[in-house]
């Protein structure tokens, strides 16, 4: 599996009311409103974004992925309205050993309809065919319902709560373990 080769040209990922597709600058306004929101970035490993300027510095980190062909979130857009409502990834790859771990976050106003779901199942199916991946893990944050909903939701099994498994935004969390194996999908 070639990273770059797979994102050197992110594609376009299509549901049934979602499309995933490159971020752009364009994004920035609609990415600010859920970022901003500290009820959304409450779990995350990122900081609540204060100004227009930091969402526009994360824009431009993702942008110069792209750029040099490294993994890449996808925005999540909403079909029926075009919004721009969150981004989903694969947070990390280890191609030798084909396993990965994938990230999401949606903006509140459009949590709890199934979005992350939806788009995790389709980022897991890419995972596995595209690139020939045999587990997919997610982890989140042992407060966090709503995520670990959504991994039961796209059929990832609970692994377990690694204790103080990461340091983020000053302290050690406990996060829950989830993965699918290629031949559960």
């Amino acid at each position: 599996m070639e990273i770059e080769k797979i994102f050197g040209d992110l594609p376009t990922l299509e549901t049934e009311r979602l499309i995933l597709r490159r971020i752009t600058l364009d994004d920035v306004d609609d990415m600010f409103l859920y970022g901003s929101n500290e009820e959304v970035s409450k779990y995350v490993t990122w900081n609540t974004h204060k100004t227009l300027s930091d969402t526009k510095e994360f824009i431009n980190f993702v942008l110069n992925k792209y750029e040099n062909n490294q993994v890449a979130p996808w925005g999540v857009e909403y079909k029926e309205n075009r919004k721009f409502i969150g981004t989903i990834d694969f947070v990390w790859v280890q191609p030798k050993q084909k396993i990965a771990e994938i990230g999401y976050v949606i903006s509140q106003e459009y949590c709890g309809k199934g979005f992350a779901a939806e788009a995790a199942k389709e980022v897991i199916k890419f995972g596995f065919e595209k690139m020939d991946l045999v587990r997919i893990q997610a982890r989140c944050d042992v407060e966090n319902i709503g995520s670990s909903r959504v991994m039961e939701k796209v059929g990832m099994s609970f692994e377990g709560i690694i204790r103080k498994g990461i340091f983020v935004k000053g302290k050690h969390q406990d996060i829950k373990m989830y993965s699918i194996l290629k031949e559960e999908f």
